[in-house]
């Protein structure tokens, strides 16, 4: 059946946290590199006021997010053309292969629990460069109204 150590149930205190490619920081939670999970990763997440990820994809898969507090406005879509408004009590899903970022417009931290179904969360992370400018002026707009 396995090693015994290997088929614990494990509790993660999220007090270590580390800096996610997309540009944010995220708390340590459940992965592949702290409980050996096989096939999910869950994580806190806490973009401040005016606090934005970097554009991005998850290539091979996909993200499931509960806002906690807050309110965020994500960026989607091949041209980053679409976007959706997440507050506390929201649950949203972002398929794999979507370039996306979240952005926070409010005066107010936004926190969010974050699943995704690869254990190794930053193994699929793409960034995307080339949609910087792009986000910047959709953002833009946005803070206008």
């Amino acid at each position: 059946m396995g090693d015994e150590q290997e088929r614990a149930c494990r509790v993660i205190r999220a007090d270590d946290s580390y800096e996610g490619k997309q540009g944010l920081t995220y708390f340590c939670g459940i992965a592949a590199e702290t409980v050996g999970s096989k096939g999910i990763c869950m994580h806190l997440l806490t973009i401040p006021p005016g606090g934005r990820a970097k554009a991005h994809l998850h290539e091979s898969h996909e993200t499931a997010l509960f806002v906690l507090s807050g309110e965020a406005v994500t960026l989607f879509g091949d041209r980053l053309q679409h976007h959706m408004v997440t507050k506390a009590g929201d649950l949203a899903y972002i398929p794999a292969g979507i370039p996306h970022l979240p952005v926070n417009l409010s005066d107010a931290p936004t926190s969010a629990v974050i699943a995704r179904t690869d254990p190794n969360e930053q193994e699929s992370v793409v960034l995307l460069p080339e949609l910087e400018a792009l986000a910047d002026d959709v953002i833009d707009r946005l803070k206008a109204g």
